[in-house]
């Protein structure tokens, strides 16, 4: 990019607001959030080549939230593991970082107190898909002194180039294979002309362990051991699944008693690893090529899906969300009985009559994880055995964002609508009691398809 205007017409760029950059300002501010990492990050690297025009240095802020809303000490644990690994590459490369614990549920405050010391000439910050345009607003006015541009760092095709609410994965395939050649190649890696000197002293708390014994905490959910956060962890599961794991992805990726999958979903949700290199990664390997195009169409197309019902579906939490046709038939099926019904204790507890559902539980629970194809049984059974569609929709959200590391995230979202509310899905028939035309899984249909009793085995003491 040879000039700020070039900068700003990026697809990738979003200009918050009209403000004219202020020249006079001293650096240029990147409020790091969903992108929490210094390699394939556009956003860093939009920062880096404003910096660079306006020959300023640059400085990242982090916001750690004392009181956040929904995570909780397993979240907090992998996020600071990986944002420690962020700010010492960050720092490498002669960019400032700076962390502040935040009062309340928001980092508005303090971040507006910190452009008021640093006073940036603009404030860069990546997309986020749930933020609406009121919330863009209001942030764009915390300083108002410097333009607010967001950079959409989170998707391989920027998602505003779909410009509404998508169907299907059949869809949005077409769109986005079409812009893939421009989109699809790695992020180029910046250095920073004028280093971050600090000479206002601004302190940044250090990034270890004991940071979390200051906030706020959900204590109930403890650390998952099975997985440590940051990009250096998430390359090292990249490598060993594209070389261990791709080869027969195709044919293995619904066997959950093989782990088939790459396990890369909390990396990409705490952006500690950028779809970028997974998918050029999947796709540069010698790996067949159906293993190759079976895995690319669940990273870009069926991920892509997800972020888009998420920034144009303004009910993605909640059963509103999905289809009329969904909810009709949902609908005409509330009075069906129940084979079962069971407290949210009992589902938390894994204590029900279906052995395999347990499993599922027990493997989200106590590894903060659990396999797509268990995932959709799992939300699937919720609708059977709860009162209503919209009570087991939001219950699978809260058992969801509690337990699973990559909770909180549009790839849940999506596949809890398509589980319960046939979101991006089709009637299907014959119409059943309780699901009416909603896609029907069984016990039965469930467990031919892989070693379920190694799956039960494995999962039936955690």
């Amino acid at each position: 990019m040879s000039s700020l205007n070039d900068l700003a017409s990026n697809p990738r760029v979003t200009v918050r607001d009209g403000r004219v950059i202020d020249a006079r300002g001293e650096c240029v501010v990147y409020r790091m959030r969903r992108a929490q990492r210094a390699l394939d990050n556009p956003a860093l690297e939009t920062a880096i080549a404003v910096a660079n025009l306006l020959e300023r240095p640059l400085v990242v802020f982090f916001g750690v939230l004392r009181c956040h809303p929904t995570a909780n000490l397993r979240h907090f644990t992998f996020m600071l593991e990986g944002l420690k690994e962020t700010a010492e590459q960050v720092l490498l490369r002669r960019i400032g970082f700076v962390v502040k614990i935040c009062g309340g549920t928001s980092s508005h405050q303090e971040f507006a107190r910190f452009c008021h010391q640093v006073h940036p000439s603009v404030v860069i910050c990546d997309e986020h898909p749930a933020r609406r345009a009121a919330q863009w607003r209001q942030e764009a006015m915390l300083y108002s002194n410097a333009p607010l541009w967001s950079v959409d760092a989170d998707v391989i095709v920027p998602s505003k180039l779909i410009d509404k609410e998508q169907f299907s994965a059949r869809t949005i395939r077409p769109r986005l294979r079409a812009r893939l050649g421009e989109f699809l190649i790695p992020v180029k890696q910046q250095s920073v002309r004028v280093p971050w000197k600090n000479h206002r002293a601004i302190e940044s708390l250090p990034i270890t362990s004991e940071l979390a014994d200051q906030l706020a905490l959900d204590r109930s959910v403890g650390p998952a051991s099975g997985f440590h956060g940051g990009t250096m962890a998430a390359l090292t599961a990249l490598h060993r699944f594209v070389k261990d794991r791709l080869p027969g992805y195709a044919t293995n990726r619904n066997h959950p008693e093989l782990a088939a999958t790459s396990q890369l979903s909390p990396y990409l949700h705490f952006g500690q690893i950028g779809p970028h290199t997974v998918a050029l990664a999947v796709r540069d390997s010698a790996a067949p090529v159906e293993d190759r195009e079976a895995f690319l169409e669940q990273i870009i197309v069926r991920r892509e899906l997800a972020v888009n019902f998420v920034r144009y579906n303004r009910n993605f939490r909640h059963l509103a969300g999905v289809e009329p046709w969904a909810r009709a038939t949902l609908q005409r099926h509330s009075g069906d009985k129940r084979p079962h019904l069971y407290s949210e204790r009992q589902l938390t507890n894994a204590e029900t009559h279906d052995a395999l559902w347990n499993a599922a539980q027990r493997q989200m629970v106590a590894a903060g994880w659990m396999h797509s194809y268990m995932r959709m049984y799992w939300a699937k059974k919720i609708l059977e055995w709860s009162p209503s569609g919209d009570e087991a929709y939001d219950l699978c959200v809260r058992l969801n964002d509690r337990y699973e590391l990559d909770g909180r995230d549009p790839n849940g979202y999506a596949g809890i609508a398509w589980a319960i509310g046939g979101k991006h899905d089709r009637p299907w028939g014959p119409e059943r009691p309780v699901y009416g035309t909603i896609r029907y899984m069984s016990f039965a249909s469930t467990s031919r398809k892989f070693d379920y009793r190694a799956y039960i085995e494995k999962w039936s003491d955690s």
